[in-house]
C-alpha cells in the first residue's frame, strides 16, 4: 500500500480506531499532544514535521460532542500553520448532523450547517464521513466531501449468519425505506417490510402498522443510527407481535445515549450489530446482545485512494 507523504492523526475521540485504521495503512499515528489547560481548554501541539504532507486527522465528533468537535478544529487550526500542505477531516461519525433544515418554520438553527462552516474555517480542506444522517449535508460544505457507506461492511456479515431463505429486511420508519431497500437489493432481492410508525416526541416512537408479511421470517432492522433505542426496541415487538421468529438490527453509528443499553437488554431484539464509527461505552461493550463490526480496512482503503487520487466511489460498484 502506497502511503508516502501521507499522515495520520488524531484526537481523543476514538484511539482504537485511529490505531486499527493506521495499521492497516502502515503508517504510524502522528505525535501531536492533544489535552486540556488547567480550565478544561483543548491543548493542541504538533510534535513532528508535517510540512508538505497530506494530513488526515480521525475524529468521530460524538459525545461528549463539544469537546470531540473542538479537538478537531483545533487540530486542523495546528496542521495548517505547521504547513501541512492538505488537511482532511476523517469523521467516521458526524455529531451536529440532526438539524440539518428548519421544519416548519420552527425557530431552530441549522446546526449541521454551523458545524459545517467551522470545519472549513478551521482549515480543513476536505471531509470524509461515513453514513451521513442526510445526505444533502454533503451540499453546507463549500469544499469536497466524500460519504462513504458501512453497508458492505454489515451485507458481509448478514450474508455470513443468516440464511436467506427466510430473511425480510425491515425498515424502522418510512424515511429509511431507501437504505433499507439497497440493502435488501444486495441480498438477492430479499423481501423488504416497513413500519409505520408516530413519533409523539423526540426520541420516543409508538409503532403503528407493519407493512409486509413478516410471519416465520428472521427480521433484518437496517438504520443508521441507534440512540436511546426505543424506536428498534418498538420495532422489534410489533415484529414479534407479527410473528417474526427472530429480529437483528443492524445499524451503523452505535450513539446508545440515556438508558440504551437498559431498553436493549429488557427488550425482544435479538441481538444488535454495530460499527465502530463510535466506541462502546464500558456498559454497551458488556452487553450480550451488541456486537460490534469494525469499519477500519473500509476507511483505510478510502483514505489510501484519496491520498493517492483514485476512484472512491468506485469501492461500491457492484
Amino acid at each position: 500500500m502506497d502511503t508516502a507523504g501521507l499522515m495520520l492523526f488524531t484526537g481523543n475521540a476514538h484511539h482504537k480506531l485511529a490505531e486499527d485504521v493506521a495499521h492497516r495503512l502502515a503508517v504510524p499515528l502522528g505525535k501531536a499532544l492533544v489535552g486540556r489547560f488547567s480550565d478544561g481548554e483543548v491543548q493542541v501541539e504538533i510534535e513532528e514535521n508535517v510540512r508538505g504532507q497530506d494530513v488526515f486527522i480521525l475524529q468521530p465528533t460524538g459525545a461528549p460532542t463539544a469537546e470531540n468537535f473542538m479537538e478537531l478544529l483545533v487540530l486542523s487550526d495546528a496542521l495548517k500553520r505547521a504547513s501541512a500542505s492538505s488537511v482532511t477531516a476523517v469523521m467516521p461519525y458526524f455529531g451536529y448532523a440532526r438539524q440539518d433544515r428548519r421544519p416548519r418554520s420552527a425557530r431552530v438553527p441549522i446546526t449541521a450547517k454551523l458545524a459545517a462552516k467551522m470545519i472549513v474555517a478551521s482549515g480543513v480542506d476536505r471531509v470524509l464521513t461515513v453514513d451521513l444522517h442526510a445526505d444533502q449535508i454533503q451540499g453546507f460544505f463549500d469544499i469536497p466531501v466524500d460519504n462513504v457507506y458501512a453497508s458492505p461492511v454489515l451485507l458481509a456479515d448478514i450474508w455470513r449468519r443468516h440464511n436467506m431463505d427466510d430473511i425480510i429486511v425491515v425498515s424502522p420508519d418510512v424515511g429509511g425505506v431507501v437504505r433499507a431497500r439497497a440493502i435488501a437489493k444486495r441480498l438477492d432481492d430479499a423481501d423488504l417490510a416497513i413500519i409505520d410508525k408516530r413519533r409523539p416526541k423526540a426520541n420516543v416512537a409508538t409503532v403503528m402498522n407493519i407493512i409486509g408479511d413478516v410471519s416465520g421470517k428472521s427480521c433484518v432492522l437496517v438504520d443508521d443510527i441507534v440512540d436511546t433505542a426505543g424506536t428498534l426496541c418498538a420495532a422489534a415487538a410489533a415484529l414479534k407481535d407479527q410473528g417474526a421468529k427472530r429480529v437483528e438490527a443492524y445499524c451503523v453509528h452505535p450513539v446508545l445515549s440515556g438508558a440504551a443499553i437498559d431498553n436493549i437488554n429488557g427488550s425482544q431484539l435479538d441481538q444488535l450489530v454495530v460499527t465502530d464509527t463510535l466506541p462502546l461505552s464500558p456498559a454497551a461493550a458488556a452487553c450480550e446482545k451488541i456486537r460490534q463490526l469494525t469499519v477500519a480496512e473500509l476507511l483505510a482503503e478510502t483514505i489510501r485512494r484519496m491520498a493517492g487520487g483514485e476512484s472512491v466511489s468506485s469501492l461500491y460498484v457492484d
